[in-house]
């Protein structure tokens, strides 16, 4: 199938510049490198290179009839689409306030650039400096990771599969560039969790005894200077599971003493009766006691 063709499907047609750009990508893709070592099919590779026109051209394009018109899965297309991009050298920019107009966010712009800008100088601070001169931070993902981070900030809703989408990238590499900035600028994209007081919350209390706080409490409790101890109160309000233990190391131990004390007896009693019997014996009159009386 010829590109024209490929095209007219995707509804592309009426753009000829940008079907002359898809062709001259084409071209070069099959100078530069064998693209069926990548796994990329002739059909597969003509609809990648209309897509890079097309973001070229800033045309929107159906990637969801793409995948389907290429016969391969979403992750697998997008693997492939990120390998031709970077074997052609071509790589697509984003620009922020592009992105808060279309998904309706216009107030984000300064956050969204305040943050990519905090977030460069960072990460090249992390680096060694043989190492900052390879970075490059002029890819669409990390633009769409700050808008969607400082949207999550500000509590407006942003759809992440559609942002996925246009930035072109895969779902594993949105979240690792997601928890990279998180970790490095918590400060502007990070969301602060309340905590809820556990004395404050009802219920479940056999989970609230068994929490951090709980357990150093009654640790630093028991090394008091009172000598109360959980023995010698047992009215105290302990967790379920220590009352449990308690109850099985009592009856363990009662258990033991009775075990042992049982045999001792029964060790005692052979030996008492042996030293009874040659005291008996010992003490018992000869005949020759009997014959000089």
């Amino acid at each position: 199938m010829d590109m024209r063709g490929i095209a007219s499907k995707l509804g592309l047609v009426a753009s000829k510049p940008l079907i002359r750009k898809a062709e001259e990508l084409r071209r070069l893709s099959d100078v530069h490198f064998d693209s069926s070592i990548i796994g990329v099919g002739e059909v597969c590779k003509a609809i990648i290179c209309l897509e890079i026109a097309a973001s070229r051209f800033q045309v929107i394009f159906d990637r969801k009839s793409a995948i389907q018109m290429s016969g391969m899965s979403e992750k697998a297309y997008m693997r492939s689409f990120n390998a031709m991009q970077n074997s052609l050298g071509v790589k697509s920019t984003l620009d922020v306030r592009e992105l808060a107009i279309q998904f309706g966010c216009v107030r984000l712009i300064p956050f969204v650039q305040k943050g990519l800008s905090l977030y460069k100088e960072r990460f090249l601070a992390a680096l060694p400096a043989s190492r900052r001169a390879n970075t490059d931070f002029n890819r669409p993902v990390f633009t769409a990771v700050a808008f969607y981070l400082c949207a999550k900030r500000h509590k407006l809703k942003v759809d992440k599969s559609k942002l996925i989408e246009v930035c072109g990238t895969s779902d594993s590499e949105f979240g690792n560039v997601s928890t990279s900035m998180n970790d490095l600028c918590f400060d502007v994209f990070g969301i602060t969790k309340e905590k809820k007081d556990p004395k404050s919350v009802k219920g479940n209390r056999e989970l609230l005894d068994v929490l951090p706080g709980k357990r150093k409490h009654e640790d630093e409790s028991g090394f008091s200077s009172d000598d109360s101890s959980v023995d010698d109160e047992p009215d105290l309000d302990l967790p379920t599971y220590k009352r449990q233990k308690q109850v099985e190391k009592k009856s363990y131990e009662e258990w033991k003493s009775t075990v042992l004390s049982s045999n001792k007896k029964t060790k005692t009693a052979p030996a008492k009766r042996k030293i009874q019997a040659r005291l008996s014996f010992e003490t018992k009159p000869s005949d020759s006691d009997f014959v000089q009386a």
